[in-house]
């Protein structure tokens, strides 16, 4: 493979990357951020055709859905690196700004893994042409800035159709992510799980309802009622790649131990739409596996730190699916438990959907909500039969806990702000 992955690049996109660059550094420096998107933005002002030009000659992955992008991006990144050196915006940048900037830093790998935002994965993949297109989840998210599921569900139907090229890595356990891949000449299925049904309770293509069982071997299987108006039944497909509880198994009998550095049960089918990406795109399926073992840290998710001798372990949700799953990963014979909500931009200003998780009684657990709409989650707390207290600074909040063990589970700008809090405080001790 050549060492030299990509075309030349036209003057106005030397200068854009050099430019994009120079933000980035004045970002990082002046601690106003990493400078992913600003460089990117810049960028893009200077040359809007980069993108397609950063991803000439490279071979990439894009990887989209509504939970375990940055993750699963993450652990393609590590499967295969095994092949070759990999291009990767790892820090969660999943727009074009975003990917840019993360293209341009590193234009010399030959391999690109490319987190993607949901409404941009069809612009994406046109300006990439990927060799794969993996599939996750789709569910409710942010309904003031992505909108009615179906609709997402139609576009990216159309995004993935419009590259017949890429091989696309599918979760076969999702309803809309099946319906998305399900036209595509090369599909490979993956059984990732999905814990929640509450998106998915008619067929996306025909308004039908879905019913599900559970067989034998404890797996959940899906159909809708009826069939396609072309005659054929839309039901969950036969796996190719699968988890059990400590092994991951695939094609021609391929079976590996898989103990994860990361908690959680979707995390085990994030690991395998990775490992699949990987070997998808040549690389050794038991190597994809270990490399993806490796993976313990995703932006600071799942990081623990230390909070005034309290070991605060640190994990992100984002909306009631993703909320759910991180619900599943706490230790609930932990000292404390801080549940931190914002409901800024980023996060969607409409929290009515807290009401859709299913918040579990924490016996013995002190319980903290905080965040700035601490005051809403206090309410469906309540509901919920969750003693707590309310303490709208997150870090207070850890402070406040019992010395020792403290969960802390935050939406995206609660997560992130804590994150930038407990470092301000560190570089403030002596």
């Amino acid at each position: 493979m050549s060492s030299r992955a990509h075309t030349a690049l036209t003057p106005r996109g030397r200068a854009a990357v050099a430019v994009s660059r120079l933000a980035t550094w004045a970002s990082r420096v002046s601690g106003r951020g990493s400078g992913g998107m600003i460089g990117g933005l810049v960028a893009l002002k200077l040359d809007p055709g980069l993108m397609s030009q950063l991803a000439a000659g490279r071979r990439s992955v894009l990887v989209t859905g509504t939970n375990g992008k940055s993750t699963t991006t993450r652990m393609v990144a590590s499967a295969l690196s095994t092949v070759a050196p990999v291009a990767s915006n790892t820090g969660g940048d999943n727009m074009d700004a975003g990917i840019v900037s993360a293209l341009g830093a590193d234009r010399e790998a030959p391999l690109a893994a490319i987190e993607v935002d949901e409404l941009h994965t069809p612009a994406v993949a046109e300006n990439t042409r990927p060799e794969a297109i993996v599939l996750l989840n789709l569910s409710r998210d942010q309904l003031d800035r992505v909108g009615e599921i179906n609709s997402i569900e139609r576009r990216l139907r159309a995004g993935v159709a419009a590259q017949p090229q890429a091989t696309v890595v599918a979760n076969c356990d999702d309803v809309m992510i099946t319906s998305v891949a399900f036209d595509n000449p090369s599909v490979v299925w993956v059984a990732a799980g999905n814990a929640w049904a509450g998106d998915s309770v008619s067929c996306p293509r025909t308004g039908e309802p879905i019913t599900r069982t559970v067989d034998e071997t404890g797996a959940v299987r899906w159909q809708a009622r009826g069939t396609l108006p072309d005659g054929r039944q839309f039901a969950r497909p036969e796996p190719d790649w699968w988890v059990t509880e400590d092994a991951i198994h695939g094609p021609d009998g391929f079976t590996a131990p898989m103990r994860l550095a990361i908690p959680g049960r979707a995390n085990r089918g994030n690991a395998a739409q990775a490992v699949a990406a990987a070997v998808a795109m040549g690389a050794d399926p038991a190597a994809a596996v270990r490399a993806v073992e490796q993976v313990d840290d995703v932006a600071g998710r799942y990081s623990t730190v230390d909070v005034d001798g309290r070991s605060a372990h640190l994990l992100l949700a984002k909306n009631p699916a993703g909320w759910q799953e991180a619900l599943g990963m706490i230790d609930t014979s932990a000292d404390g438990l801080v549940i931190a909500v914002n409901g800024q931009v980023a996060d969607g200003v409409d929290l009515s959907w807290l009401w859709d998780v299913r918040f579990e009684s924490f016996e013995g657990v002190s319980v903290y909500a905080s965040g700035e709409r601490a005051a809403d989650l206090s309410v469906r707390l309540s509901y919920a039969g969750v003693e707590h207290k309310l303490e709208p600074d997150p870090l207070s909040a850890i402070r406040r806990c019992p010395p020792g063990r403290v969960e802390v589970l935050a939406n995206y700008t609660a997560f992130r702000d804590l994150g930038r809090a407990i470092a301000a405080r560190k570089e403030q001790q002596p």
